[in-house]
């Protein structure tokens, strides 16, 4: 199992929030930087970040700030949040991010979601954010009447290789991941399946690996450190 840690950034501080709410942000761990380092002498294979401010504005409002860490890492880096056209894509590819991760404008714009696995197929990720089996997007603020299954399918026709799915009931609560959406997904598609959401501990981590995903995004545990990059 492949741990990704997460860090989401408010104004430039990182913050976890509550099942996708806004109004329940707690600021946690060091300044980005500091705590960028962290994960990386901590033993991170890849790390994964969230303009969160961007995911609600749908522009990349921290890609100053994304665009330093990328640069300072030597391990690779998933960016998510506000990536909305290609221009956005190709500023954090050349900012050094390996994945780009796509929620929104995947449901609200197929042209540019073409385009962007034309041109930039090896680093496209697409996010799937669910409530109640609906996709939810900008910023998990508006929900869809967009299933999540049936999405997941229509993305992998068109060429997706890796699907982040969050279930947002679950995210930023420590109460488990769903596993039994997480099953539906990974069957479904043949994309690889990142899971995210809710993991807590070891136990999560394994029960994710049972259903044959092989990675899975960390934030609350990682930061109260209940789960660890360096597993025993």
């Amino acid at each position: 199992m492949k741990i990704l840690p997460a860090m989401d950034l408010i104004d430039g501080k990182c913050v976890r929030l509550y099942q996708g709410d806004f109004n329940q942000t707690t600021q946690v761990g060091s300044d980005p930087e500091s705590q960028l380092q962290i994960f990386i002498d901590d033993g991170a294979e890849i790390i994964h970040i969230v303009d969160l401010d961007g995911a609600r504005s749908g522009k990349p409002d921290q890609l100053e700030l994304i665009s330093r860490l990328c640069a300072k890492s030597p391990v690779p880096i998933q960016i998510g949040g506000g990536i909305r056209n290609l221009e956005t894509v190709k500023a954090y590819v050349e900012a050094g991010a390996e994945r780009v991760v796509i929620g929104t404008a995947a449901v609200e714009d197929e042209y540019f979601l073409k385009k962007a696995l034309k041109d930039y197929k090896k680093n496209i990720v697409i996010g799937i954010d669910a409530r109640n089996e609906k996709v939810a997007v900008s910023g998990w603020e508006t929900e869809t009447e967009v299933d999540y299954i049936e999405f997941a399918k229509k993305m992998e026709e068109f060429g997706v290789e890796t699907i982040v799915f969050t279930d947002i009931s679950k995210d930023g609560t420590m109460q488990g991941p769903n596993l039994e959406q997480l099953k539906k997904i990974n069957d479904a598609v043949g994309c690889k399946i990142v899971a995210s959401g809710g993991i807590r501990n070891e136990a999560d981590l394994d029960a994710v690996a049972q259903l044959g995903i092989e990675e899975a995004i960390v934030g609350k545990a990682m930061y109260e450190g209940t789960v660890k990059l360096r597993r025993s």
